[in-house]
């Protein structure tokens, strides 16, 4: 992987842990997971006009990509309604290629090389460790690790099919401001319906940390989708893996949650096995 490619990568997982721990450390959470689609949503509403539209052929996977992110947003906001950055983040982040190689392995009869295997299982230790330090500090809740393995589940089905629209697409820049553009519609749609009202008056109050979000979900986004086209995208995934190293400095530095040494060790086995599958 050339140099350039991978310091757009981490730079990408970088973003993505800043909006997380945005959203975490907000005191409405489902709004500000709206406010941050919605503010990317303005951005490329503002800047699609002046980008190459998609070649004809993305045009399925834009719009399977559009729905995907609508229920990954949502289960994002829940996941944090119940769980720590620090503890959610790992399991969502982190999970994801344990649960595309098992899936793949149950569905498809692909087994995984013994690397494969390896890394499965370093992911279920760590977030065993992960589990039982939230345990026994009185930390753990149910619900956040099951929403966020479900948010795992939804990060593999989006990978796969925008990597391979992107590709389809002839531009990733556009590609992903249309993505976005179809997520950040009904997403809002959603929420006017059940509360227009407040809703309408947290856009308004907060949609400078919206578009800062928003810019920050886009460019991390679009970052990997470019990396995508320039270098196999299990090596990309692999890296954009350092988002849980980056997530947990934050939530540690920036929402002063309380990080055990068991729960470094639980995230860096966790980071380990994700790049053991992603490299297998």
């Amino acid at each position: 992987m050339a140099i350039d490619v991978m310091l757009a990568v981490l730079l990408g997982a970088l973003l993505h842990a800043v909006w997380n721990a945005m959203i975490r450390g907000s005191a409405n959470r489902s709004l500000d997971t709206v406010l941050v689609v919605a503010g990317a949503g303005v951005l490329m509403a503002c800047t699609l006009p002046f980008l190459p539209q998609p070649a004809p052929a993305s045009w399925p996977y834009l719009i399977a990509s559009g729905v995907i992110h609508v229920a990954y947003f949502l289960l994002v906001a829940l996941s944090y309604r119940h769980g720590e950055l620090s503890f959610v983040y790992p399991i969502m982040r982190g999970s994801a290629p344990a649960v595309s190689a098992v899936a793949a392995a149950l569905l498809l009869a692909e087994v995984p090389a013994a690397g494969g295997w390896l890394g499965v299982a370093l992911i279920c230790g760590g977030v065993m460790l992960l589990a039982g330090d939230s345990w026994r500090s009185g930390s753990f809740h149910g619900r956040a690790a099951l929403f966020a393995i479900a948010t795992a589940g939804v990060i593999v089905v989006y990978t796969l099919v925008d990597g391979i629209g992107v590709r389809l697409s002839d531009h990733a820049a556009s590609y992903t401001g249309w993505v976005f553009l179809l997520t950040a519609i009904p997403l809002v749609m959603i929420f006017m319906l059940r509360d227009r009202a407040a809703t309408s008056a947290y856009l308004q109050q907060h949609w400078r940390r919206g578009l800062f979000g928003g810019a920050c979900t886009l460019a991390s986004y679009a970052l990997a989708l470019w990396a995508m086209t320039q270098a196999p995208i299990a090596l990309v995934a692999a890296l954009r893996e350092t988002a849980v190293i980056f997530g947990v400095l934050i939530a540690a530095i920036v929402l002063r949650e309380r990080i055990t040494r068991i729960r470094y060790l639980s995230i860096l086995v966790v980071s380990a096995g994700a790049a053991a599958i992603k490299l297998a």
